[in-house]
């Protein structure tokens, strides 16, 4: 059976990939389906037990990496691992997967809070991609072939609705950050796109442990109180994560792939909602809200 792997390699390439923060979710899924295609697949994960127990779900074209994306010594150190294990080939995809979801009102996060989203979300991925990039063919004359990078984004990286600013934030900026790469690692051939999920079984918001008991107590408190049973129906309309690691081996196998990937099982509606006037988006996305905080003042009068 000849593999995407093979079909990589007759190409000239090298079937080699580094997905950052494959402990569980879209990440995990994706490291099983890469293997499946006969691809080796490096992985961070941050705990030394993640790293044992993917080895040994995974066998042994996976190579567990352990670092945090916020840790810039980490992430250095880690390059000569990876080249070594390389032993003379290049990274043909590297995917910036790693991210946390920070939930609650921007009028009420720290500043501290916001900055640790961007340090994981945004910062996180330029910092592994700088690392990374001479294994990506980013030098000239080129000693390995060009290869490819994949920031996993979101559907807030589009529209950011209420409650997940400071996360849609950093997409946005990932958004920016992909377009920049893209247009100045051209003359490397190195290609850089985004994947955009919508509601994905393991998406990073749906995992949050309910919202702060201090926004409880906040005017947004009849808004937020509720929040988990908003979760539970978008879950409803969850994707597995199989539909992202589709996406990236999509990325990966064509040569010019469309820049954006929006994965998303209400994927007509949300473009719906992006041609939207912005005054319509309001309505759509929190034209209840100011009626809900409203009636809920009155009751406590």
């Amino acid at each position: 059976m000849t593999t995407i792997a093979d079909k990589l390699r007759a190409r000239g390439r090298h079937p080699n990939v580094l997905i950052t923060g494959v402990s569980t979710g879209m990440g995990y899924d994706s490291v099983g389906d890469l293997i499946n295609e006969g691809f080796v697949v490096f992985g961070s994960v941050r705990k030394e037990a993640d790293a044992k127990r993917l080895q040994a779900d995974f066998g042994d074209n996976f190579h567990p990496l352990i670092f945090d994306v916020v840790d810039e010594q980490a992430v250095t150190r880690v390059v000569s691992v990876v080249e070594q294990q390389l032993d003379g080939e290049g990274l043909c995809c590297l995917v910036n997967n790693a991210g946390i979801g920070v939930l609650g009102p921007l009028q009420h996060l720290s500043i501290d809070e916001v900055k640790f989203q961007f340090e994981v979300n945004t910062f996180g991925p330029l910092r592994v991609i700088q690392a990374f990039l001479p294994l990506l063919g980013a030098q000239l004359p080129h000693q390995y072939p060009p290869g490819k990078i994949i920031n996993i984004s979101s559907v807030s990286g589009l529209f950011a609705a209420a409650f997940v600013g400071a996360y849609a934030m950093s997409k946005f900026a990932l958004e920016a950050m992909t377009d920049s790469l893209r247009r100045e690692l051209c003359s490397y051939d190195i290609d850089v796109m985004s994947i955009q999920p919508g509601a994905i079984a393991t998406e990073i918001i749906g995992k949050a442990e309910g919202v702060d008991p201090r926004f409880l107590e906040t005017d947004y408190g009849p808004i937020l109180q509720d929040w988990d049973k908003r979760v539970a129906q978008t879950d409803k309309n969850a994707l597995p994560g199989s539909a992202i690691s589709e996406a990236i081996l999509h990325c990966i196998i064509e040569d010019k792939p469309a820049v954006r990937h929006l994965v998303a099982k209400r994927e007509a509606l949300i473009r719906s909602w992006l041609e939207a006037s912005e005054r319509d988006l309001d309505q759509i996305l929190a034209g209840k809200y100011k009626a809900k905080v409203m009636a809920a003042k009155g009751e406590m009068e």
